[in-house]
């Protein structure tokens, strides 16, 4: 049975918000890879819809719409650093926030598909197998892109 978009949407937008926040690290840029995606699967939704699992094929609109956000900036647009930011928005320095900021910070200088494999499989808890569906891949370049990923973090952990 096909599933109508708005009642999609009502249902799935918040994991997919999650998805895409532990991709982009920042609530505004999830929004929009959240909307892009969204906007893809609008367009496409009778195929959408009659799929296996028309909310695996979402997700992999998600994180397509994040890797490929890069290339799709806009070139008036600049992104700005957390240390460009206005004292009253910087994080609280406290231990705690301070070791969660740093490793959202490492986790923001990987490679776009790095951070996803990190965070599909860390946070979202899928198995190696079913990230290569999502990102188009095979197994072993998940794996190897998180055993990259991993070694990268504990070198950046390590400096600190």
């Amino acid at each position: 049975m096909a599933v109508d978009f708005h009642e999609y949407v009502a249902t799935r937008r918040r994991p997919l918000l999650r998805l895409a926040y532990l991709l982009t690290g920042d609530p505004h840029h999830a929004e929009d890879v959240v909307q892009t995606a969204l906007l893809q699967a609008f367009r496409q939704w009778r195929r959408v819809s009659r799929a296996d699992q028309p909310d695996a094929y979402v997700r992999r609109m998600v994180v397509n719409a994040y890797i490929d956000g890069k290339r799709r900036r806009s070139s008036t647009e600049s992104p700005t650093a957390p240390e460009d930011l206005p004292a009253a928005v910087q994080h609280d320095h406290t231990d705690a926030h301070a070791e969660r900021s740093l490793m959202w910070t490492a986790l923001a200088g990987l490679p776009r598909v790095q951070r996803a494999v990190l965070v599909l499989r860390y946070y979202e808890d899928l198995d190696d197998a079913r990230i290569a569906e999502l990102l188009g891949s095979s197994p072993v370049t998940v794996r190897s892109n998180a055993s990259r990923a991993l070694a990268r973090l504990r070198k950046e952990w390590t400096r600190v």
